[in-house]
């Protein structure tokens, strides 16, 4: 039995890709990187913006023309909203709702009567993420969202907040990096709130992880950027947590973000930003910011650019605002035509370039551990990520493997398209 596993869409769902892969390998099911190939086709879809659904819809229509013999198994935030439409119209043989979605291979083994091989998907001992080619392990550690931000249809798809217990991420972390693998990722739709339900809290379990596990490398996944527990930046005095946060803003513009339901406001996310620039040299703080949000005005829109230039982001993830039906913002007046969407995102990425560039040159003259992946694309060396996650890109012309491992590096010089560090061994 051949299968192939696709996500779409957030960190949470290649978390729970990777889940998926280590249930296959414990039923005898082989991964495959090729779908043409395979027996069974999961796909983790998305609905965070109608992009994405339609993107979903893609890839499951492809998916079903390049091998229309396999079962098809859908599961994510796109077909939980329309289970029944999605189903009858694309041909897909079992939809696996967002409850039930860590339990998927096992709910598709028993409903499609898969056969269970005597195969193993790697050699004895190897853990299914290295045979996907990865170095880095995402950690599902939590679901659901108690918030309803106007525009986010995602916590309708989602729904409660659950979260796993300590002793679970703690077990799943230590089998991990007995099977190589250097970094994990906790993630989760609304991290910042985990332990909500289970007497604990983010804080506890990131001391826990750090405490109890020698994994080398711990990143944090995307935060809200409210509900730190006071003594959060105090963990990042310990190298093995990396200091980079995703904290979404969504805006700079205080107006907008009431109209959003957003619970932190410009001047709340500019001190966490600097408590975060404190916690750790060189901190990288990078963000989501929503373009053309009903009702958004011209002096709305300068303030939002305006922020985004004077707190210089490592990176900025822009979406245009997408209606997705359900929310409350969905049925706002005063929405903002294309036109405008997409002279104001031509403007934010403008400003997000020069950002990014400016944390990349603040790293130039610097040495680093760099977890290296895979080759890179201009120098024929390989590449990694600083624990900062600044991409870096290594001029090597040796014959070693250095993959999955962490070598010292020193910043030289950032890439002509200002996307990257060109560095050199030490």
């Amino acid at each position: 039995m051949r299968v192939f596993l696709q996500a779409l869409g957030c960190r949470l769902n290649e978390a729970e890709l990777e889940t998926w892969s280590r249930d296959c390998r414990a039923r005898g099911f082989q991964l495959t990187s090729n779908a043409e190939q395979a027996d069974l086709v999961v796909i983790n879809t998305c609905a965070v913006t109608g992009e994405s659904v339609r993107k979903s819809r893609q890839l499951i229509r492809r998916a079903q023309r390049a091998n229309p013999q396999a079962k098809l198994v859908v599961s994510g935030c796109y077909t939980s909203l329309s289970a029944d439409d999605s189903a009858a119209e694309l041909g897909i043989d079992l939809v696996v709702p967002n409850p039930d979605k860590d339990r998927l291979i096992g709910i598709a083994a028993d409903r499609l009567d898969l056969p269970v091989m005597p195969q193993t998907a790697t050699e004895p001992g190897e853990h299914a993420l290295l045979a996907r080619n990865r170095q880095r392990a995402f950690i599902k550690v939590q679901d659901g969202c108690r918030y309803r931000c106007a525009f986010c249809i995602v916590t309708k798809a989602r729904g409660d907040e659950r979260s796993r217990s300590v002793g679970k991420v703690i077990e799943e972390v230590k089998r991990i990096h007995a099977s190589g693998i250097q970094e994990v990722v906790l993630a989760g739709v609304h991290l910042g709130g985990y332990g909500s339900d289970i007497g604990s809290s983010l804080q506890a379990l990131v001391d826990a992880v750090l405490s109890e596990t020698r994994i080398p490398r711990v990143r944090l996944g995307s935060l809200e950027p409210w509900e730190l527990d006071e003594g959060f930046w105090t963990l990042f005095a310990n190298p093995r947590l990396m200091p980079h946060l995703h904290l979404p803003i969504q805006s700079g513009a205080d107006s907008v973000l009431r109209r959003m339901s957003r619970r932190c406001r410009s001047g709340e996310f500019r001190d966490l930003v600097e408590q975060a620039r404190r916690a750790a040299p060189g901190f990288n703080v990078t963000t989501d910011i929503i373009v053309g949000f009903p009702g958004e005005t011209e002096e709305e829109w300068r303030q939002t650019l305006d922020f985004a230039q004077q707190m210089a982001f490592g990176h900025i993830h822009i979406f245009a605002y997408s209606p997705r039906a359900g929310t409350k913002a969905a049925g706002m007046s005063d929405q903002i035509t294309r036109e405008v969407k997409r002279e104001r995102s031509r403007q934010l990425h403008e400003v997000a370039a020069a950002g990014r560039r400016k944390v990349l040159e603040q790293a130039l003259g610097g040495e680093y551990p760099v977890l290296l992946e895979g080759r890179g694309e201009d120098v024929g060396g390989w590449s990694g990520y600083t624990p900062n996650y600044l991409r870096v890109e290594l001029q090597d012309d040796s014959d070693a493997d250095l993959e999955n491992r962490i070598v010292r590096v020193r910043c030289r010089r950032v890439s002509d398209d200002g996307q990257r560090l060109m560095a050199e061994l030490i």
